[in-house]
């Protein structure tokens, strides 16, 4: 694709893979030894370990590249918009304070630029908004020491589909081999906080260019709210093709997150001044009480008292001098003010997430719990966590699942608040569960207007925030509670089985040693030589008459064994307050329904009224 042709080698000196005659003949040896070692420990019966494969060293004209292809059909993108969002970095602005997904907004020059880099290729867009009867394309690459786009095409071409969304492809050198598994882990935990989302995962590589396509579909009527595309970066060809689909299980989607005003607690010097250039208010007086939230007109006014004789409430916001706005950052950090509420905040729900985790884990047991909003910083944030026990492709041990906005979080566990806090604080002992041997299932998703990560790739929570610490460890601990009743009931139904599952298996030698006694009863009470009278003598005449026999004194002791099992769990259930009947997960499938519909939402289930 880009010129690299095979050409016979002159010199090969040259070239970085070249083995002298001393190497060569030290790494024959070598593995020359490995050979007798193992034909030794075979020939003793011991366990033989494969021998590592030789060390081969990669030339640069052996470098793979592959196409990768991402598409969804979201909202997509105004066509002249195009250029800048993907040709220019840092074409946008965070400034506004709303939960955003991803992490650096990014993703896709970060794309291109690796594809220019390995490469030369240039990117290709495609996009096509709702009702709009064209589709975008854009072929572009990025200047990078200017900062702008380079474009190639850009042109309107028939949307005869009617589709709506947007798809980017870029050639880049990549490895499969070794990001395989956090890509297909990746995608695994998407679809677990996603489940209103259907993945389709395809590898390709008998065709004559390699290509890795991942679709993406969300429920049509519903606001997307867009994946980083930085996730596809990393992938290449391998010998085999890979389907994998990722199945939606609801069309329940959370509330788009909301954009809000600063709290006065979070906002740094910088942030203040950009805000005073950019206000639309006259006084400092106005300024305070529409720029920030939780600063009503009174508290304004008290705020501007204290800050000194040369403030005053009329005075304009624009004539502010750097020692004055010192002073007002300075009465932020040391006021009092009223913590934000987590309206403006988008977690994936309760619901969403306990149904994500049995559709792709399907654990023996799961229990999930949503916090309330609290602050750190000025900042409102909610902790969701999920707790599940068992389940397939679980690895024993604790299995800990991060998620931020919702967006996994693969890299730098060890110094995360959720690894540290599941690892060190939590006494899974206390909770019926072994961490160790157990299959452990920990999901912790953390919303926020603004992560608290560390570190330059974002891929980590820092253990030193208090506020977010406790509120994690409260959440896992709310699972484990649950699961605890659920643990319990299981180890006495159990129990209860083992029980009586013991008393079954001795029921033939009891009855055998009953019977008999019974038979020389018998005898003795017909021979005269002992008299029995009443109930007695009645039983020792049905068994000399053969009307009590070994097999009706077996089904006898059998239904005695069953109605103390029945009359156990019966109290049981009378103790404990609660009557379980046998369930099965069951799974609704969305109904493409045009009527109006609202949702009844609780943390179990959704109950949809239609109209």
């Amino acid at each position: 694709m880009i010129g690299l042709v095979d050409r016979e080698r002159i010199d090969e000196k040259l070239y970085d893979d070249y083995e002298t005659e001393k190497a060569r003949e030290k790494r024959l040896a070598k593995e020359a030894r490995a050979q007798e070692i193992q034909a030794r420990n075979a020939a003793l019966g011991k366990k033989v370990k494969e021998t590592a494969a030789s060390k081969v060293m990669k030339g640069r004209g052996e470098a793979l590249f592959y196409r990768v292809i991402c598409k969804d059909n979201g909202k997509g993108m105004p066509h002249d918009d195009i250029p800048n969002m993907f040709g220019r970095v840092l074409s946008g602005t965070k400034y506004g304070l709303k939960q955003t997904r991803g992490k650096f907004g990014l993703g896709a020059k970060m794309a291109l630029i690796w594809s220019k880099m390995s490469t030369g290729f240039p990117i290709e867009i495609s996009s096509s908004m709702k009702r709009q009867n064209y589709i975008s394309f854009c072929r572009l690459d990025i200047d990078i020491h200017r900062n702008i786009p380079h474009i190639h095409l850009h042109e309107k071409r028939d949307n005869k589909e009617k589709w709506h969304g947007a798809g980017i492809q870029v050639v880049i050198e990549g490895n499969w081999t070794t990001y395989r598994s956090k890509i297909l882990h990746y995608m695994r935990q998407m679809a677990v906080i996603t489940p209103y989302a259907q993945f389709l995962f395809r590898f390709v590589s008998d065709a004559p260019e390699y290509a890795l396509i991942l679709l993406l579909n969300l429920p049509t009527d519903h606001q997307l709210i867009q994946l980083p595309l930085s996730i596809f970066m990393f992938y290449s060809p391998c010998s085999k093709n890979i389907t994998i689909s990722f199945a939606r299980r609801t069309d329940v989607m959370p509330p788009v997150p909301a954009e809000t005003k600063h709290h006065p607690s979070s906002v740094d010097l910088l942030l203040i001044k950009r805000l005073i250039e950019e206000t639309s208010k006259q006084n400092l007086l106005q300024f305070l009480q529409h720029e920030f939230i939780k600063i009503r007109k009174s508290y304004a006014e008290r705020l501007i008292g204290e800050m000194g004789p040369e403030f005053n409430p009329k005075m304009s916001v624009k004539a502010l001098s750097s020692r004055q706005i010192v002073r007002i950052h300075q009465l932020f950090r040391q006021a009092k003010f009223d913590d934000p509420n987590g309206d403006c905040l988008s977690p994936a729900g309760e619901y969403n997430l306990r149904l994500g985790i049995i559709k792709e884990l399907h654990p023996d047991m799961v229990a999930t719990y949503s916090g309330s909003a609290q602050v750190f910083e000025g900042h409102p944030f909610i902790v969701e966590a999920g707790v599940s026990v068992g389940g397939k492709d679980v690895k024993q041990g604790l299995n800990i699942f991060r998620f931020a906005n919702r967006i996994p979080l693969l890299f730098e566990q060890g110094g995360d608040v959720v690894t540290r806090t599941a690892m060190k604080r939590i006494n899974w002992s206390s909770y019926k569960i072994n961490q160790v041997q157990d299959k452990v299932g920990v999901f912790v998703s953390i919303v926020s207007t603004k992560i608290p990560f560390k570190g330059t790739g974002k891929e980590y929570i820092g253990d030193d925030i208090s506020e977010i610490a406790t509120a994690v460890k409260s959440a896992i601990q709310q699972c484990c509670i649950q699961l605890k009743s659920k643990i319990v009931k299981k180890m006495q139904a159990r129990e209860q089985q083992e029980r009586k599952r013991n008393l079954s298996k001795y029921i033939p030698d009891a009855t055998g040693a009953v019977y008999e006694v019974l038979k020389e009863m018998a005898k003795l009470h017909a021979s005269k030589k002992r008299r029995y009278e009443g109930e007695a003598a009645d039983i020792l005449r049905k068994v000399s008459g053969q009307l009590i026999t070994r097999e009706t004194l077996q089904e006898k002791l059998a239904q005695h064994v069953e109605q103390v099992d029945y009359e156990m769990a019966l109290e049981y259930a009378t103790q404990s307050g609660v009557s379980e009947e046998p369930r099965e997960d069951i799974y609704i499938q969305s109904l493409d329904y045009g009527k109006s519909f609202f949702d009844l939402c609780s943390p179990a289930f959704v109950f949809r009224l239609f109209s």
